[in-house]
Order: C-alpha cells, then structure tokens, then sequence
C-alpha cells in the first residue's frame, strides 16, 4: 500500500478535467467495464466529465505527488424515498497504481462522506469476475443479486454484473 495518498472531494471538474479524461482512457483501455469501451475518444472523455459536474454528484480524487491516481463517485439519491441511499459509481484507479490500496482509501473517503450525509445505505454495481468484486467483499459489501448479460466486452462478449450493498 502506498501511504503518501490523499483523498479529497473537488468542486471544478474544468480545473482537473485533462487529467480526468487521460485517466478514464486508461483504465478503459486497461479493461475495466465502467460504461465505456476501449478506442474512448478524448473529446468523449471531457465530455463525460462535463456530465459529472452536478450537485447530486459529489466527486472525490486520490492523489500521489499531487497527480490523480484515482477517482470515485458518490451519487446522491434524489427521490423522497430514496433519501436515505447513495451509490457508488465509476471507482477508478490509474493502471500504474492499482493493488496499492488506492480503491480502499477512495471507498473509505466515500463511506465517511455519506455517513456525514446522514445515509445509511450505499449500493453499487461491478461486472463479475472483476477484480472489485474482491474489493468490495473485503470492505464488508453484501452480494445483492447478479443480472446476466448486462455489459457488453470489447469483443462484444456480454457479462453478468452483481450488485452490492453495504448498511452503514
């Protein structure tokens, strides 16, 4: 585990959005299944990010010598009866930094925030077989359900994907 990382929440997408494109064509291209498949166009990836930019959304980013390692997503339900939930999107960390703990400290960093929000379930999504899916089991996520066929591979291949929750 690398120890130097910080985990912070940014506000301005527009002032880290080179460096939040470059890392989604990476771990695209690297093969995680998070909604995009690899030949991901930079004018695409800023794009993306530009969707991100609500007040639902809260974005956090882990940092190495203050260059972006990884990112992760706190979504903020909306719906009255939802007002309890949040989802975790788009866990990301650079190929170059992976099994180094950066998915834990970004998870850890999330969890905090939403019991700061007052919430009291997170749940998320992953593509079986995935790496996370470890993860996931290992910070105390429960194995809700699995739907098959539910993303489609690089090389058109479908996946199942399984959804998790955790009660904090």
């Amino acid at each position: 585990m690398i120890s130097d990382v910080k985990v912070e929440q940014i506000q301005s997408i527009e002032e880290h959005i080179d460096e939040l494109s470059e890392l989604l064509i990476q771990v695209v291209e690297a093969g995680a299944s998070i909604g995009f498949l690899p030949g991901l166009q930079l004018a695409d990836a800023y794009d993306y990010w530009r969707s991100v930019g609500r007040s639902d959304v809260l974005l956090f980013v882990a940092k190495i010598n203050n260059q972006i390692a990884g990112t992760v997503q706190l979504h903020l339900c909306t719906k009255q009866n939802g007002s309890h939930r949040v989802e975790i999107a788009k866990l990301m960390t650079h190929p170059n930094y992976r099994r180094n703990g950066i998915g834990r400290y970004l998870m850890k960093k999330a969890e905090e925030r939403a019991q700061y929000e007052g919430k009291t379930l997170i749940v998320l999504d992953t593509r079986e077989g995935d790496p996370s899916n470890l993860l996931y089991s290992s910070i105390g996520y429960c194995q809700a359900g699995k739907i098959p066929n539910y993303a489609r591979s690089a090389n058109g291949e479908l996946h199942a994907t399984i959804f998790y929750y955790k009660t904090l």
